[in-house]
């Protein structure tokens, strides 16, 4: 039997998927997501808030969100725009400033019409290690209760 080797580990990482269902239209959520003044009202967990959102909304433009702790400590990402669809999906690179293992991951959106609300599928490829998994997807799931609470209500 072969040994398994880091080398194929490192080349098939994981995918985080975070689902949500939001009551609102497709294209409001879609909106929601790719506007920095709305990016501001929603794009980080619980307390921390977006300090900054920065969006060149075109295939090759680049992003930036700046998250402010309550502690005052300053996390930011970046990335760029591959792939723009509205309102049904968006794909992009999504690197952390300070944290190298987080660099060019990629995130898929792809934003549902069921019935009078949006189901948001978000996959996120690229994250090597469980715990990045693990605080990514703490992340997203407090980031997806902020939007549901900005455009609609989660059910």
């Amino acid at each position: 039997m072969p040994a398994h080797s880091p080398a194929s580990a490192r080349s098939a990482p994981p995918t985080l998927e975070v689902r949500r269902t939001i009551r609102a239209p497709r294209q409001r959520v879609f909106e929601a997501w790719t506007r920095p003044e709305e990016v501001k009202r929603w794009s980080a967990p619980g307390p921390i808030e977006v300090a900054v959102a920065e969006i060149d909304l075109r295939v090759g433009g680049a992003y930036r969100i700046h998250m402010r702790a309550p502690d005052g400590a300053m996390h930011r990402a970046f990335g760029v725009y591959r792939e723009i669809d509205p309102p049904r999906r968006l794909v992009y690179t999504w690197s952390w400033e300070d944290k190298p293992e987080v660099t060019d991951t990629v995130i898929t959106v792809e934003f549902h019409d069921v019935g009078d609300a949006t189901e948001v599928v978000l996959r996120h490829d690229g994250l090597t290690t469980a715990k990045e998994r693990q605080d990514h997807e703490h992340g997203w799931t407090g980031c997806l209760d902020k939007l549901a609470s900005v455009v609609g209500r989660a059910s």
